[in-house]
């Protein structure tokens, strides 16, 4: 089956904006192997437009110029097909050297005479994208983010249960080699963590200690759902670095959709940003892959499966809601909340449970008195079953 299939909600989409007279460039942006090039070739066929799709992914490809001239084949296909016009696909455009000013020049050309060219980018780090959009093209584009595979999506797409998306993660291209363990850690560490470092961040950003970035990706691995002071990663770390580049590095490694740091929830935002992050791997593959635990013996061992539980948790809330919300953590003299999550004026206190039981929350409670209108919410044992929040929109489950 086709993956539109199992991101109709993305494929309904974009198939609407394309189907609209001209009217903004459509940006598809998440991290690798999440299917945005499938998708969008999907949408294309079923749009029924004439069509020119391009890569920057070659590294002799990544100038203007060439930008230039595949803007002008869009530009004669879209004339050819009179006032439907035709769809222009630039895949990895991040890549591109000065990539968003020469599409605002062309855009705006196009927009002076009126020519029915649909654009659509495509690119791998949305942190990176989002710059070059943000920084030339304000008012001319609207975002489709696409995060890695829900839990819903690979049961549909493969009949996972939820030990096994629990485990191996939302990788869809993974998902054939999982029956061979050793191969499939090979793919993810080679063919998705590899590529990830070396082609979406090492070589798209300014990154003076390559080594610092991919041990703090190790350590965001192997303490992910752990709050972790600044210093002691420091004191982890080979190739020492001060907490400022450390934050630096953690934002990068969001940007490409692999880990990130959550900030402590607090009224203060100074305090907010100075507060020790709560390490969290955006795909429970990775964590896996990375501590190289066996399914079996991970899912016997109460240590490792609840850091892939409260991981998968935290990744669903990040990724999974249709609405931008703020997921932080909280911790006050020794009481812990797992998730803060605010969504406008909404606010949670989220507290995760892989199996054992809790005889209250006392982190929750704690929360409460500060924050009295703070929804408390109990995921897994005794709570909201982890299955039926992994297959909803997070925001929904919080909000309702």
């Amino acid at each position: 089956m086709s993956n539109s299939e199992y991101r109709r909600g993305a494929f309904a989409v974009l198939l609407g904006r394309l189907g609209e007279t001209r009217r903004h460039i459509q940006a598809v942006g998440g991290p690798r192997q999440v299917g945005k090039t499938t998708l969008v070739r999907q949408v294309v066929a079923a749009a029924r437009l004439p069509s020119h799709m391009v890569s920057a992914d070659d590294p002799a490809l990544r100038n203007p110029s060439w930008l230039a001239q595949q803007w002008e084949v869009g530009r004669i296909r879209a004339k050819e097909n009179g006032r439907k016009g035709a769809v222009l696909v630039l895949d990895e455009i991040q890549k591109v050297t000065g990539w968003s000013e020469t599409v605002k020049r062309l855009w705006d050309e196009d927009s002076a005479q009126r020519v029915p060219l649909r654009v659509i980018l495509l690119g791998s780090a949305p942190l990176l994208m989002q710059r070059g959009l943000a920084d030339s093209l304000a008012g001319r584009f609207e975002l489709l983010r696409l995060g890695h595979w829900s839990y819903a999506e690979m049961r549909a797409a493969f009949g996972w249960d939820l030990d096994r998306f629990v485990y191996f993660g939302g990788y869809p291209g993974a998902a054939a080699l999982v029956g061979d363990e050793a191969r499939w850690r090979s793919y993810v560490l080679d063919s998705l963590v590899e590529t990830t470092l070396s082609r979406d961040v090492l070589l798209l950003s300014r990154v003076d200690k390559p080594a610092l970035l991919r041990q703090l990706f190790r350590l965001a691995c192997e303490y992910s759902a752990q709050v972790v002071a600044y210093t002691k990663l420091v004191g982890q770390l080979q190739d020492a670095g001060n907490t400022v580049t450390l934050a630096h590095y953690l934002e990068l490694l969001a940007g490409a959709g692999v880990a990130t740091g959550l900030e402590k929830y607090s009224g203060s935002r100074i305090r907010q940003r100075g507060s020790s992050p709560k390490l969290l791997a955006l795909n429970t593959g990775l964590v896996s892959a990375m501590l190289r635990v066996p399914f079996k013996e991970a899912r016997r061992t109460p240590e490792v499966w609840g850091r892939l539980v409260e991981t998968a948790v935290g990744s669903h809330l990040l990724g999974g809601s249709t609405s931008p919300q703020d997921v932080l953590y909280w911790r006050d003299r020794g009481r812990e909340v797992d998730f803060v999550v605010r969504s406008g004026h909404s606010l949670a206190a989220i507290e995760v449970s892989s199996g054992r039981r809790k005889d209250g929350l006392p982190g929750v409670a704690a929360f409460r008195k500060e924050h009295p209108s703070a929804r408390p919410l109990l995921v897994g044992c005794q709570g909201l079953p982890l299955e039926e929040f992994l297959a909803a929109d997070p925001r929904g489950v919080i909000t309702r």
